[in-house]
């Protein structure tokens, strides 16, 4: 059976980001993010280049998947969700469940999934990237279960301790 990972930047620093990709074998990383950015200099090795660099020198593959990223207004309806129940990006636990129907309608719908279920080598752990720490709180946990029901991939969650 194959299988993938997903991992959020929040809580990693690089090192630790880096050696628990190279605990869970990965050799490829498939960044879903829209804005390959993230605020705060604590994360600035996140930024593309820099992560882009960082996985180069530890002989990471990666790839950035933009039609697997939310669109700017299906971003705004999650933060609204979030105002709302008083949490910050960073604080979230789960995905509002409107944001959760659109995302799966208006872009996993419209993706087929296939090249990135074949992309990675024979034998080599995908991961699907992106910011939150929560999977629950991230559409890398829709495309994970999507590929889980359609592939029959089994996916694990990478979280920082």
């Amino acid at each position: 059976m194959l299988r993938m990972v997903t991992i959020g930047v929040y809580g990693f620093d690089a090192e630790s980001f880096l050696r628990r990709l190279r605990r869970a074998d990965v050799g490829l990383v498939f960044d879903v993010r829209q804005r390959r950015g993230v605020r705060g200099p604590e994360y600035a090795w996140a930024n593309s280049v820099r992560l882009q660099a960082a996985l180069a020198r530890t002989k990471i593959g990666y790839e950035h998947h933009r039609e697997l990223a939310p669109t700017t207004e299906l971003r705004r309806l999650q933060y609204a969700e979030d105002d709302r129940q008083g949490v910050g990006k960073r604080s979230r636990r789960e995905l509002a469940a409107e944001y959760c129907r659109r995302y799966t309608a208006e872009i996993l719908a419209g993706v087929d999934l296939t090249p990135v279920v074949s992309a990675p080598a024979s034998g080599t752990v995908a991961a699907l990237l992106c910011v939150e720490s929560d999977p629950e709180a991230c559409h890398r946990s829709l495309i994970a279960g999507r590929l889980a029901l359609e592939h029959g991939i089994a996916i694990e969650h990478l979280r920082p301790r």
